[in-house]
């Protein structure tokens, strides 16, 4: 790249964006909140780029989602928990620098980012809500959103890998 510094605020304006929207355009309640799809597009920067784009993209990303959607109460837990999973699916991944739609450590980025994200609502919604039971109805909803980020991050991940867009990114 003839500009890192110009590169890299690009893609993260530009996962910042996509993650915001993806978070804001379906919405579904659960207790607590609401459920997104916010998380593929998490998965497809951090594992695609890198473990500070996963930080800054899904942090940022998501905590501005929550703001502009009326859930200001959450946007410093969001902020702490989707940043610690976009730094984590980004750390994980990065083992494999291959990063094959079949590779073990895009697999297990994907899980541990999606547990991490769980745990983490799980807990701040016991804090927030002064109440372990009502932090813990949070979690099938959670694991129903993980779970359909996940599958919808391998078909835009197939995709992109198939498009060749992997080399143009590490070019």
């Amino acid at each position: 790249m003839k500009n890192h510094l110009t590169y890299k605020l690009t893609i993260n304006a530009l996962g910042i964006a996509m993650v915001a929207i993806a978070t804001m355009f379906l919405q579904f309640p659960i207790p607590l909140g609401y459920a997104h799809l916010g998380n593929c597009f998490i998965l497809l920067f951090a594992i695609f780029f890198d473990p500070s784009t996963g930080l800054i993209t899904a942090g940022i990303g998501s905590a501005l989602a929550d703001l502009l959607t009326g859930y200001t109460l959450w946007v410093i837990p969001t902020l702490i928990i989707k940043s610690l999973m976009g730094y984590l699916i980004g750390k994980i991944a990065s083992q494999d620098t291959n990063k094959s739609l079949k590779s073990k450590y895009v697999f297990l980025a994907s899980i541990v980012g999606i547990i991490e994200m769980i745990a983490g609502y799980t807990i701040a919604g016991a804090i927030l809500e002064q109440s372990i039971p009502a932090g813990v109805a949070q979690i099938p909803g959670l694991s129903i959103e993980g779970l359909v980020g996940i599958v919808l991050f391998y078909g835009l991940y197939g995709i992109l890998l198939n498009a060749k867009i992997k080399r143009l990114i590490h070019n």
